[in-house]
């Protein structure tokens, strides 16, 4: 094992059912880890030796799920390996620092991906890895060529006018209900008016 070997997680947000935890726990036994867990009504703990290092894990109780708290940093890269199939298995989002050496590699996982990783050598940042976003350029042009937008306006026109014609019969007959209830779908209109417009 690489001696400078650490990796560090942050702002987990993983949540897990009783089986997945038991199933962890299955998996650190048969690696042959040394380890107890104890649990009261707030939380779950796993405490897991690690040479002469006692790493304790801390699952808070949601109800009939927990979620894992805190941060961690492991020495130890099958631990790691464990730690990254629970965060991959549960889809959820961490922070993930790697150190080797002079070297930090920073992978940032949301929904148990990673989407995007950043290396670190002395003060250089080089971007390993970005995930592309959801919506791409070409969906966005695509978008905007659309006349759907264009088609709901002339619809939006018309339906401003009737609205409009509405409220003055309403006003005329001194139906004050009416005319709050018409002057509020007219500012609802004039509102998707405006974001058509943009």
């Amino acid at each position: 094992m690489n001696k400078s070997y650490e990796v560090e997680y942050c702002n987990l947000e993983l949540r897990f059912d009783r089986r997945q935890i038991r199933n962890f726990i299955k998996s650190l036994i048969q690696e042959g880890y040394s380890l107890y867990w104890n649990e009261n009504e707030q939380q779950f703990v796993i405490s897991i030796r690690t040479g002469r290092k006692l790493i304790k894990l801390k699952f808070q109780r949601i109800g009939d799920r927990y979620k894992i708290v805190g941060d961690y940093s492991f020495k130890d890269e099958k631990l790691s390996e464990l730690m990254e199939k629970m965060i991959g298995d549960t889809r959820g989002h961490a922070i993930v620092k790697r150190f080797r050496e002079r070297q930090i590699v920073i992978e940032n996982i949301m929904f148990g991906e990673i989407i995007r990783m950043v290396e670190i050598s002395g003060v250089e940042h080089k971007v390993l890895f970005q995930k592309e976003p959801v919506v791409t350029l070409d969906e966005m042009i695509q978008a905007f060529k659309s006349k759907r937008a264009e088609e709901r306006a002339a619809v939006l026109r018309l339906e401003l006018d009737y609205e409009l014609a509405v409220l003055h019969e309403a006003m005329q007959a001194g139906d004050a209900e009416k005319t709050a209830a018409c002057k509020e779908r007219l500012k609802g209109m004039r509102s998707e008016m405006l974001q058509l417009e943009m």
